[in-house]
């Protein structure tokens, strides 16, 4: 059986780590070469490592903080932001990355998925999608200019307000670090994706981003339910309960935190052992370190 993946995310802007909500307030939470020493010591499965302004400042990402991060893990370790070209690519493996994660140059140019899977293949080519619930006769135009005027989401959601009044609201995707909507329904991206070569997704709820809360269930079981690939469920996570809710009620295969694991809420042992404990199959690190 294969076991559920924890990962820790380092969103990193201008060389620190950093922790938002909403993808903005960012609060320091340290330098990323010790940090992901530390979660290497601590027996996390994978890390992932975003360059949270590369594509909104158009610059690349830091390749020499990525090779000195590299040197401090041995565990899979994806690298994202800032990547154009699949000749970005091909920097970030030889610094030291074993996966990429494509966010912004996907929507812009779908090919650089086909191009990065036919070059280093399907494993290594990881789309990180960002999408945000917006209300329907907002977003509906945007996605008819892009798909057509016939165009009719596949997924909706519904909200409630504190007076009770309903919004119906379609997943739109945004780029640039969750800053811009493109007018790309998820579930139609994220299919084009995986036909293009992604050998996983990245699902990062904008809504949940950073507010502990819990996982936005809803739009990951619409994308694990609908892909063949491997689902990480990534915003809003705020404890090892929220880690057993959308494993259990989703089809994601791995679980990625940020603020709980950076400011010693919990450690990746003890998350692993609650895990553990509601029946999930995960790969248990050293007692010593709960």
């Amino acid at each position: 059986m294969l076991t559920h993946r924890v990962i820790p995310c380092l969103d990193v802007n201008q060389g620190r780590v950093v922790k938002g909500v909403n993808f903005v307030d960012l609060r320091d939470a340290g330098d990323p070469v010790e940090i992901a020493r530390q979660y290497d010591e601590a027996g996390a499965d994978e890390l992932v490592f975003l360059d949270i302004t590369a594509s909104h400042e158009s610059r690349d990402i830091t390749y020499e903080m990525v090779r000195q991060v590299a040197e401090q893990c041995f565990m899979p370790f994806t690298v994202g932001g800032g990547i154009r070209t699949v000749e970005d690519v091909t920097k970030l493996i030889q610094a030291g990355a074993e996966k990429v994660s494509i966010n912004t140059a996907a929507i812009l140019d779908p090919q650089i998925v086909a191009q990065t899977a036919k070059r280093f293949g399907t494993c290594a080519t990881v789309v990180n999608i960002d999408p945000k619930r917006v209300p329907i006769d907002e977003a509906l135009p945007r996605m008819r200019e892009r798909y057509g005027a016939g165009f009719q989401p596949s997924a909706i959601s519904t909200q409630q307000d504190e007076q009770g009044n309903k919004t119906e609201c379609v997943f739109e995707v945004h780029t640039h670090g969750g800053r811009k909507p493109v007018g790309v329904e998820v579930l139609t991206y994220a299919k084009q994706v995986v036909e293009l070569g992604a050998g996983e997704i990245v699902l990062t709820s904008m809504d949940g981003d950073g507010t502990k809360a819990g996982y936005d269930i809803e739009v990951t079981k619409v994308v694990g339910d609908a892909v063949d690939v491997p689902v990480v469920a990534s915003g809003g996570c705020g404890s090892p309960q929220h880690m057993i809710d959308v494993l259990q009620q989703t089809r994601a295969d791995a679980v990625l935190a940020a603020s709980i694991f950076h400011f010693g809420e919990y450690s990746i042992a003890e998350t692993k052992q609650a895990m553990a404990n509601a029946g999930l199959p995960v790969r248990l690190t050293d007692p010593a370190k709960l």
